[in-house]
């Protein structure tokens, strides 16, 4: 596992991109990719830069159960608005939330299809403060594929900020299981800020335990890691 300290995020976004952009120049095609905060600067990054994006296909890591690709809170949308819209992908793929509202074991069958006919070149990664990768909570099965993950209070609580109400958040999502994710040829874990400081020792120098789902990277050939100053600062301790 390699570990790279930044002083900030924007910092950290560029290397980040560097990373993708060589990847890519090395024929890497498939990316794994993911939303939030975290990867927004990165995102920012590559709609800036020359990089052709026409011949590449992604593959996201969850979609909220019941949202359409259009509602400002799916993560469709977030995906065009942060990334497709400016720079055009040859396929995207995220989870089906409208077909998992009647089928979630369909809408997972069908993500865990399409992730094995397009293996993850690179797959990019934020972490919880609770030591999560996507939707995968502590306790998620390291052998976990593809499934519907009901949210936790925490979860729901913590989401609510995006929305009129709290009652208006999605209860569960379709999430990549750990296996898919370890199946990635690399992976790059980006974490700022001093909240996710005891979630990257734990997952650095800790056990691996599925209590802390992020450290089963320890197990992966080939990982990076890139954190600002504030997540880095519980590693000297």
């Amino acid at each position: 596992m390699k570990i790279i300290t930044t002083k900030d995020t924007i910092q950290g976004s560029v290397e980040a991109f560097k990373i993708f952009k060589d990847e890519i120049a090395n024929g890497a095609k498939v990316l794994g990719l993911a939303t939030g905060s975290t990867p927004v600067t990165l995102y920012q990054e590559l709609t800036a830069s020359s990089l052709d994006t026409s011949n590449l296909i992604s593959i996201n890591l969850d979609e909220y159960v019941g949202l359409t690709p259009d509602n400002d809170q799916s993560y469709h949308y977030f995906m065009q608005k942060h990334l497709f819209d400016k720079k055009p992908f040859k396929t995207t793929y995220l989870p089906d939330g409208i077909k998992a509202i009647d089928d979630p074991e369909g809408a997972a069958a069908d993500y865990n299809k399409i992730i094995a006919e397009n293996p993850i070149d690179i797959q990019l990664l934020g972490i919880g403060q609770n030591g999560h990768i996507a939707f995968n909570e502590p306790g998620t099965p390291f052998d976990s594929i593809t499934h519907e993950v009901k949210l936790t209070a925490n979860t729901i609580k913590a989401n609510s900020r995006f929305f009129d109400n709290i009652d208006d958040v999605p209860k569960s999502a379709i999430c990549m299981g750990i296996a898919n994710i370890m199946s990635a040829k690399k992976i790059i874990l980006l974490a700022f800020g001093a909240s996710k400081a005891k979630a990257i020792k734990a997952m650095i120098s800790g056990p691996v335990t599925e209590d802390i789902p992020a450290s089963v990277l320890q197990r992966h050939p080939n990982v990076t890691v890139i954190v600002d100053q504030a997540a880095a600062s519980e590693l000297t301790k």
